[in-house]
C-alpha cells in the first residue's frame, strides 16, 4: 500500500459557473487558471501521481502547453490513473478537503463525490468529500481563493493487505 497526498489553489474571478470535482455549480465567480481550473480534481491528480511517485500534475500537464487551455480537468485526472494502473496500483479510497468561503458545498457533496467516482472507476462511497470555510480569514475566507487537499490509498491488487 502506499499514500498520496495532493493540494491546490485557485484565485477566483467574476464569471461562473464554478467548476468542481468535476461538475459545474451556479455561482457568480470562476476559478482562474490555465485548464479549466477545477482545484479539487487537481489536488485529486497530484495524490494519484504522488502515490506511486509518478511526478506531478505540472509536469505532466505544464501550464505552459497549448494542449492544456481550458483542459477538461476530469480528463487529466483519468490520464494519471491510467498510469497509476499501469504502474500495478489501483486506489483504494480518497478522501479530499475542499475549502471556500462561498458557495456553500453541503448540497453538492454527494454529486461531487459521484462524479470523482465515475472518473476514477470507483464507488461513491470510497470517495469522501469535506468542504471547510476559512472563517473569514485569509484568501479563502475573504472569497479570493480556493484551496483543495486530497489524500489516496492505493494499493497492489496481486499483493495481500
Amino acid at each position: 500500500m502506499r499514500i498520496g497526498i495532493g493540494h491546490d489553489t485557485h484565485r477566483l474571478k467574476p464569471g461562473g459557473p464554478l467548476r468542481l470535482g468535476g461538475i459545474d455549480i451556479e455561482h457568480p465567480h470562476g476559478l482562474d487558471g490555465h485548464s479549466d481550473a477545477d482545484v479539487l480534481l487537481h489536488a485529486i491528480t497530484d495524490a494519484v501521481l504522488g502515490a506511486a511517485a509518478l511526478g506531478d500534475i505540472g509536469e505532466l500537464f505544464p501550464n505552459d502547453a497549448s494542449e492544456n487551455k481550458d483542459r477538461d480537468s476530469g480528463e487529466m485526472l483519468d490520464l494519471a490513473n491510467q498510469r497509476l494502473e499501469s504502474a500495478g496500483y489501483r486506489i483504494a479510497n480518497l478522501d479530499c478537503i475542499v475549502f471556500a468561503q462561498q458557495p456553500k458545498l453541503s448540497a453538492y457533496k454527494r454529486l461531487i463525490a459521484q462524479r470523482i467516482a465515475e472518473i476514477l472507476n470507483l464507488k461513491p462511497d470510497q470517495v469522501g468529500v469535506k468542504a471547510k470555510t476559512g472563517e473569514g480569514v485569509g484568501p479563502v475566507g475573504q472569497s479570493e481563493a480556493m484551496m483543495a487537499q486530497c489524500i489516496v490509498l492505493v494499493f497492489k491488487p496481486d499483493e495481500s493487505l
